[in-house]
């Protein structure tokens, strides 16, 4: 074919398939033809012309497409990875748009769309065109899965692939030996800073990842997965590189900080860590003469890298000298309690605002005790909790709220006291803010205030006028006639007896609503399951919000808190203490159906896996929230 009548966005290739090839040719010259007034009226037409006969030529051979039957094929850049890499899945419609997208659900795996292309093709005067959808593939555990036949609508069509197979290995662990040779491209650590710890101590593990200095990276390192068994995995906070030789090799070491919180007693174990690394390397080819020794030509390398496993020890708290108030608050705190004013009268509401500050997981911190709080109303209060660290281990909860006295007997505050457990000395202390003194007035009826009299008052023999003198002379009584009507009495008046029940019905809703009041007084768990009721309502708008926004981070920590909030009032413990391990520590969750309990294995994973590998898509992010709504109606439906 002449260079003058080769489109520049088509492919060509030789033609297979003879029983279209006298309609293809029919097809071929047409668009020849078009291409070709198109070339000699470019210099005639102004450019809007142009586009438009342009785009009318675009539009007449997607139109002519039609001469194959459309197609749906679902292929692996690669059927074997290891744990860490991530595999590409690509989903090809030849000859057709596709209506909907094909769900794709496959425990262990996670995929993320990363792409969508279109494309022409033109094959001997055959046109056809390609629409290509590619996803990512992540793997959370070694094994082999299978992807299912996806099925697609295309062009009034459904269309089915063909199921397709994948390998995940577990990734190489470098040995000591192998790290101190120096042969290592790249390779990670992981260490504890101890391996004897209590149960709720939160530790900083140090992770190192190493790779060559003569690599380059391409993109960040992502965390793909941190195995464990007793821990719960906070955030993860990066360092400043630096460079280390080891051997004869000079190394990159990028270092970062795990925040790990035991969860249970016993012997609890942290990794592997897994971390895919997308590495730039000097290409061993030498066949450019002006690059020998291979320097300057380069080529992209994907390269996991793992942890070795750790274990720990992880102790229960001492059970002397436990402080009566001591609700689980673990490591190293400080205690500032305010109140005002402190001059009111019964009912004037006063404000009380504890800060609690220092170092460790805040989610256990709580509002000091008031159970001797007598004589006065106490509303429900607010909290807030600010970090000064990236790991969120140091920072300052502050709690408010509103009290009101009931009488004028009370003359102060009582004193606050809070209580945490300190790992580093292992000893249990209380802190201690003492009574504030306060005035309360009793309340009562305001005076009147007096009228000063005017400078040109009456004198004081003078008899005071009335506001409206009395009338001596009644008038004079009249009948009334027969041809007026005569007055409905009161008594038999709907209106009249309507109105007069309104103070009965009002104390009677007034009655049952104290009622009601008494009995979520009396009963905590009520109460409890009432104001969860309510977050979960609140929280999964918010969780609708956050996946629209795409705003991964927040849709898990949100989603992670409503889990831990309806478990704790199915199961009657704190919504901090629970875990993953709860599913099966707990004789409630055991008797639940297995499908209720996988799926909250799996939401469990997504919360932890969302901490060092964010999720991205906002139909992913649906997904879940679907899930998580139907996993919420389950519990709801277990026997507390």
């Amino acid at each position: 074919m002449p260079k003058s009548e080769r489109a520049t966005f088509f492919c060509l290739a030789p033609e297979t398939n003879p029983e279209h090839f006298s309609s293809r040719i029919v097809f071929f010259s047409i668009v020849r033809y078009a291409f070709r007034v198109g070339q000699t009226l470019q210099f005639r037409l102004s450019n809007y012309l142009r586009t438009f006969f342009t785009a009318v030529v675009i539009l007449t051979v997607l139109a002519l497409t039609r001469v194959n039957g459309a197609t749906f094929t679902a292929s692996l850049d690669r059927d074997t990875i290891s744990l860490g890499e991530t595999a590409t899945l690509s989903l090809t419609f030849q000859d057709g748009q596709p209506k909907n997208i094909p769900p794709l659900d496959v425990s262990g795996l996670r995929f993320v769309q990363t792409g969508n292309q279109t494309g022409f093709n033109l094959v001997n005067g055959s046109m056809s065109s390609t629409v290509t959808i590619t996803y990512s593939i992540t793997a959370q555990r070694t094994g082999e899965f299978e992807i299912p036949p996806l099925s697609a609508d295309v062009n009034g069509q459904r269309l089915t692939s063909q199921p397709l197979k994948l390998t995940v290995e577990k990734p190489h662990t470098a040995t000591d030996a192998e790290i101190d040779s120096g042969k290592e491209i790249a390779f990670a650590k992981l260490t504890l800073p101890k391996k004897d710890i209590y149960v709720g101590e939160t530790i900083l593990a140090d992770m190192q990842l190493y790779y060559r200095q003569d690599a380059q990276l391409t993109q960040q390192p992502q965390v793909t997965g941190v195995a464990v068994d007793g821990f719960t995995v906070g955030k993860i906070a990066g360092g400043n590189q630096f460079l280390t030789q080891i051997g004869n090799t000079v190394y990159k070491v990028i270092p970062a900080k795990v925040a790990l919180t035991a969860s249970k007693t016993g012997f609890v174990h942290v990794g592997p860590a897994t971390i895919n690394l997308v590495l730039s390397l000097p290409s061993n080819r030498r066949s450019d003469v002006f690059d020998p020794f291979g320097m300057l030509t380069r080529e992209e390398k994907q390269i996991p890298v793992s942890t070795k496993t750790l274990e720990a020890k992880s102790r229960p708290l001492p059970s002397e000298n436990v402080p009566a108030n001591f609700n689980g608050a673990v490591g190293s705190y400080s205690m500032t309690v305010n109140a005002g004013p402190t001059n009111v009268t019964v009912g004037d509401p006063i404000t009380v605002r504890v800060q609690i500050a220092g170092r460790g997981a805040f989610d256990d911190v709580k509002l000091p005790d008031q159970s001797n709080w007598n004589n006065f109303k106490i509303f429900s209060p607010t909290q807030k909790t600010e970090f000064s660290d990236q790991l969120d281990l140091q920072g300052t909860k502050t709690f408010e709220e509103i009290v009101t006295p009931e009488n004028a007997d009370v003359h102060n505050l009582p004193e606050f006291s809070f209580s945490f457990f300190n790992p580093d000395d292992g000893k249990y202390h209380t802190l201690t803010q003492p009574p504030e003194q306060l005035i309360v007035r009793a309340g009562g009826a305001t005076p009147l205030p007096a009228l000063a009299a005017t400078k040109n008052s009456s004198s004081e023999n003078q008899t005071p006028q009335d506001i409206l003198p009395i009338k001596n002379d009644l008038g004079t009584l009249e009948q009334i006639s027969a041809g007026r009507e005569s007055r409905e009495p009161l008594i038999s008046s709907p209106i009249f007896l309507g109105v007069q029940s309104l103070p009965v019905l009002a104390f009677l809703g007034a009655l049952i609503w104290r009622k009601r009041a008494d009995n979520l007084a009396n009963n905590p768990r009520l109460r409890r399951k009432i104001a969860v009721r309510q977050l979960i309502q609140i929280g999964i708008g918010d969780l609708k919000k956050y996946a629209s926004e795409n705003n991964s981070e927040q849709f898990f920590a949100t989603l992670f808190r409503l889990l831990q909030e309806q478990l704790g009032e199915r199961l009657d413990c704190p919504a901090s203490s629970i875990t993953e391990n709860v599913i099966e520590e707990n004789s409630k969750l055991r008797g639940a159906p297995e499908n209720l309990c996988a799926d909250l294995r799996e939401l469990f994973q997504l919360c932890n896996q969302a901490r060092y590998a964010p999720v991205r898509g906002t139909a992913e992010l649906n997904s879940v929230a679907d899930k998580f709504e139907m996993v919420i109606h389950g519990l709801q439906e277990v026997n507390a």
